[in-house]
């Protein structure tokens, strides 16, 4: 049976997520597919915050092709970063009333470490590639999502479903249904606590598999631990959750997980 992958939020870190994903046998020396009829799962936020998001994608976007030739696959995810990116292409300072409440793409990319560089390169090619990127997916007994939130239900009551409702709205032009992916996506720390286990479970047996991989939550924030203290993936929830964010662009390790 071939190996599957996970990681998340490298957030334009280019150097540091070639390194973990060469570390992992997934790459050779010079970054290209080395990881066979393995499968690699890239859990969104490839870009903003740090220096490089385009170099991110376009490393990506390559291991797609490469790692098909091979036997394997590269599957990117949908994360809420790139939903703002995309959203400040698209609407960028145009006040939208959401909830009562005036919002514009463009202040909340500027507050989440949005770059200029980043944004120049947003053409009508790569927009359509990460517009159409899934939100959701299943491998295996694994249920792979960005987003530590039960807030995909809202979208639809399978896989399916939802990835067909969320790429609908990315492909229209109403900026509140936009800002409605935007927020959901950026739900959290819905695992954590009493309430965490119950809440994977509902998940789960909504859309199926045994266990929820995901980033969007750095493991030092959600477990108020220093960034420098760990350097694995972490299970939590009654063994119904991994979170695989290490928190990289504040200083914390890029990390790559082998499911099991």
């Amino acid at each position: 049976m071939s190996a599957t992958y996970a990681t998340s939020d490298p957030h334009g870190h280019l150097t540091e997520l070639t390194t973990a994903l060469r570390e992992a046998g997934l790459l050779d020396e010079g970054a290209h597919w080395s990881g066979g009829d393995a499968r690699l799962w890239v859990l969104g936020d490839l870009l903003d915050r740090g220096p490089d998001g385009l170099g991110v994608i376009a490393l990506v976007r390559r291991l797609t092709e490469e790692a098909s030739a091979a036997g394997g696959a590269v599957h990117p995810v949908l994360g809420n970063h790139e939903v703002i990116a995309l959203g400040t292409r698209k609407f960028g300072d145009a006040e939208v009333v959401h909830d009562g409440v005036v919002r514009t793409f463009s202040s909340i990319w500027a507050r989440n470490g949005g770059l200029a560089s980043d944004q120049a390169g947003i053409d009508a090619d790569l927009f359509a590639w990460l517009a159409g990127l899934p939100a959701i997916a299943r491998d295996g007994d694994h249920l792979l999502m960005h987003s530590d939130t039960v807030g995909y239900l809202e979208w639809g009551g399978s896989v399916e479903a939802i990835n067909g409702a969320v790429r609908e709205t990315l492909a229209g032009d109403d900026p509140v249904a936009w800002f409605d992916v935007l927020l959901r996506l950026g739900q959290r720390h819905e695992f954590a606590g009493a309430s965490g286990p119950a809440a994977a479970r509902h998940l789960l047996d909504a859309l199926g598999g045994e266990r929820i991989v995901h980033g969007h939550s750095i493991i030092g924030d959600l477990f108020e631990e220093p960034v420098d203290s760990y350097a694995e993936p972490r299970l939590y929830a009654d063994r119904l959750a991994l979170d695989i964010d290490g928190g990289i662009y504040d200083g914390g390790p890029c990390l790559v997980a082998r499911l099991a």
